[in-house]
C-alpha cells in the first residue's frame, strides 16, 4: 500500500479506508450490539438486526439518527471494513443467505476495522514531515496489514491482533515525539482522567494526550496543535474556538462525538460534523 503525499504535511485519506454503505450488508446495523442510554433508543443485542435496517441493508433514518435517539450511531465508522467483509472476505455472499446466520461475518468485521485503522495511522505517519525517517518502516508495516485484511474469515479469526497493534504503536509512539519534539513545553497526560476538566483557553500545543478520558471536558479556546490524540476521549467535550491544527491520529468519529462550531479549527482534510452548530 502506498500512501502517497508522504512529507507534504497533510492529512491522507483514501477510499478503502473511508465506509461505503453500498458496498456494504449493513454489517454494523447487525453485528455490534448497544444499550439503551442517551446515545441508543433502545438495547439490541449482536447478531440482532437492528429496527431501522431496511430490505435494502442502508438505514432508514439515516439523516435522522440524533432525532431518533442514535447518537451513538453517528460516532462509529468501520473505515472501510464493512465493504471490505461484505465484498472481499465474503465475496459478496449476503449474511441473510448464510448457513450461519452471519456470525463468522459479523466476527470478523471488528478483526478487519482494527487493521484498516492501524493503516490510517500509518497512512497519516508518512505525512509528517518530522517522521520522515520512519516512511520505510511504515510503509512496510502498512504493507503487512493490509495482506492480512485481505485473508480469509479463517486467518483473520485466527490473527493476533493486539501483537499487530502492539508493532505499529511503537512506530506511532517514535513519530509522535518527533513531531512533538518543536513543543519544549509539552504536557504529558497520556491516558489520564480529565473528564469534566475545565481546560478553556489551556495550552497543550504539543501534550501527549494519548488515551485521555477528556469526556464532558470544557476545552473552549484550548490550544491543541501538535497535541497526540491518538485514541482520546471527547465525548461531550466541548471544543468550540479549539485550535486542533496539526493534532496527531485525531480522527472523525472523535469530533463527531464532541460538541463544537465553525470557529473549531480543524487539520486538513477532517469534516466539521453536521450536528456542529
Amino acid at each position: 500500500m502506498d500512501p502517497g503525499g508522504a512529507g507534504e504535511g497533510t492529512r491522507v485519506e483514501h477510499s478503502e479506508l473511508r465506509a461505503d454503505c453500498g458496498n456494504c450488508f449493513g454489517l454494523c446495523c447487525v453485528a455490534l450490539a448497544f444499550t439503551r442510554s442517551a446515545d441508543f433508543a433502545r438495547d439490541k443485542a449482536a447478531g440482532e438486526p437492528c429496527g431501522h435496517l431496511g430490505a435494502d441493508h442502508r438505514c432508514t433514518i439515516h439523516d435522522r439518527l440524533r432525532d431518533r435517539g442514535y447518537a451513538g450511531c453517528t460516532v462509529y465508522d468501520c473505515l472501510g471494513a464493512g465493504q471490505k467483509v461484505s465484498r472481499h472476505t465474503f465475496a459478496g455472499h449476503d449474511w441473510r443467505d448464510a448457513a450461519d446466520g452471519g456470525r463468522a461475518m459479523f466476527a470478523v468485521l471488528p478483526v478487519v476495522r482494527q487493521l484498516h485503522e492501524l493503516l490510517r495511522h500509518l497512512a497519516e505517519l508518512r505525512t509528517l514531515p518530522a517522521a520522515a525517517t520512519l516512511y520505510g518502516p511504515a510503509a512496510a508495516a502498512a504493507a503487512r496489514i493490509e495482506e492480512l485484511s485481505l485473508g480469509t474469515a479463517q486467518s483473520l479469526l485466527a490473527l493476533d491482533v493486539a501483537a499487530e497493534r502492539s508493532q505499529v504503536a511503537e512506530l506511532l509512539r517514535a513519530a509522535s515525539a518527533l513531531a512533538r519534539a518543536a513543543f519544549p513545553r509539552r504536557k504529558d497526560h497520556r491516558g489520564a482522567d480529565l473528564m469534566g476538566s475545565r481546560l478553556r483557553g489551556a495550552d497543550l500545543r504539543g501534550a501527549d494526550l494519548r488515551g485521555a478520558y477528556l469526556i464532558g471536558a470544557d476545552l473552549r479556546g484550548a490550544d491543541l496543535r501538535g497535541a497526540d490524540l491518538l485514541g482520546t476521549d471527547f465525548r461531550g467535550a466541548d471544543l468550540r474556538e479549539a485550535d486542533l491544527r496539526d493534532a496527531l491520529f485525531l480522527t472523525a468519529p472523535q469530533l463527531t462525538a464532541a460538541s463544537g462550531a465553525a470557529t473549531t479549527r480543524l487539520p486538513p482534510g477532517l469534516p466539521y460534523p453536521s450536528h456542529w452548530a
